[in-house]
């Protein structure tokens, strides 16, 4: 059996090697602040006490993924998910999914629909699709099976119809199609996942192949409200998701565990990105807390990620990554509020319960 990595210490990594630069958490903004993507499953007094005292609100994100402890099914998360959302009193609004396993049998988007409907009438705001769809699946004739596929068509447009946001994870990062290397921030999960280190399986298909696939889906879909998480997966280069911007004014992105991939690019590059698609990216972290999790270190570790998040975009100080020193963005307070806040309202109809 391989020991993996728990997906809760790779979002940590991920986001959290920034080292004690963290800054006085008694620093709060001024507005309610939204993290559009986290997968906080324990629905523990602790955690609802600590939304309320950082004014926060969460959406939780469910997902298929064979390989992940806890990931494996959508029905179990998707319970958890409703568990939490009622007892946050609506702080924690939630993302509902669908297993595309059985995509080749007769009736699978009806089926899918109907799923997704149920959980819609749990008050899900938004369905997911993850990056099984063209880095595993294969159809029985050996084809992978990639995000623009037909089979899907009726799904999205029953998602458009009912005003539901679609989450896509399409790809990865670029270091699942190359050698490990120490210096990524994506070392330590490829390292050990290697079912996602896409270098092991030169057979499947390129990111470039994906990307295009998953920017088919969106033109054919133009009333369809697509987010991108993890920076829609370019997050290599902020220039690159701005010609899918200007392509696409459907399309939107979530920061999710690609914030140190910002900060290792040029500071001002990034911040006039983010300047002048003030009104297409959404604040996300990825996070993780799993029923088994102890619900005080839970908070911290959440509380941590927010405080080193916020000082990134908020001030200008100095954070430490990856042993260099990271100047933070400095944004304008209207351009926080919508990355934190107003963009997640507007993206994702629901998520604060309006």
């Amino acid at each position: 059996m391989k020991v993996r990595l728990p997906i809760l210490l790779w979002a940590v990594l991920c986001g959290g090697l920034i080292a004690s630069a963290q800054g006085p958490k008694s620093v709060q903004p001024s507005f309610e602040r939204i993290d559009a993507h986290a997968h906080i499953y324990k629905p523990a007094p602790e955690i609802y006490q600590m939304l309320r005292r950082l004014n926060l609100r969460l959406l939780n994100i469910c997902v298929v993924d064979k390989y992940e402890r806890g990931f494996e099914e959508a029905a179990p998360q998707q319970a958890r998910a409703l568990e939490v959302f009622r007892g946050s009193e609506g702080r924690a609004a939630w993302c509902s999914t669908f297993d595309p396993q059985d995509w080749e049998s007769p009736g699978f988007a009806e089926r899918v629909i109907s799923q997704l409907d149920r959980t819609f009438a749990d008050g899900a705001v938004a369905a997911k699709i993850y990056k099984s769809i063209g880095m595993e699946l294969k159809s029985r004739a050996g084809n992978y099976l990639m995000p623009d596929d037909p089979v899907f068509d009726p799904i999205l447009e029953a998602l458009a119809v009912r005003n539901k946001t679609l989450f896509a994870h399409i790809a990865e990062p670029s270091a699942a199609w190359r050698p490990l290397d120490p210096a990524s921030p994506h070392y330590s999960y490829y390292k050990e996942n290697p079912d996602w280190h896409m270098y092991l399986h030169p057979e499947r298909p390129s990111k470039e192949a994906i990307l295009a696939a998953r920017d088919r889906l969106v033109a054919h879909h133009p009333k369809l409200r697509v987010v991108g998480c993890h920076l829609g997966s370019m997050e290599y280069d902020v220039d690159e998701i701005a010609k899918r911007f200007d392509l696409y004014p459907n399309f939107a992105v979530d920061t999710a565990a690609r914030v140190p991939d910002l900060m290792i690019q040029p500071r001002e590059r990034v911040r006039a990105f983010l300047m002048k698609y003030q009104d297409r990216v959404l604040y996300a972290t990825d996070l993780v807390v799993m029923p088994e999790d102890e619900p005080a270190g839970a908070v911290r570790r959440l509380e941590d990620e927010y405080a080193r998040d916020w000082k990134y975009f908020a001030t200008g100080e100095t954070l430490e990554y990856g042993g260099k020193q990271i100047r933070g963005l400095a944004l304008p307070k209207s351009v926080l509020r919508k990355l934190y806040h107003d963009n997640a309202i507007k993206w994702v109809p629901g998520i604060a319960g309006n």
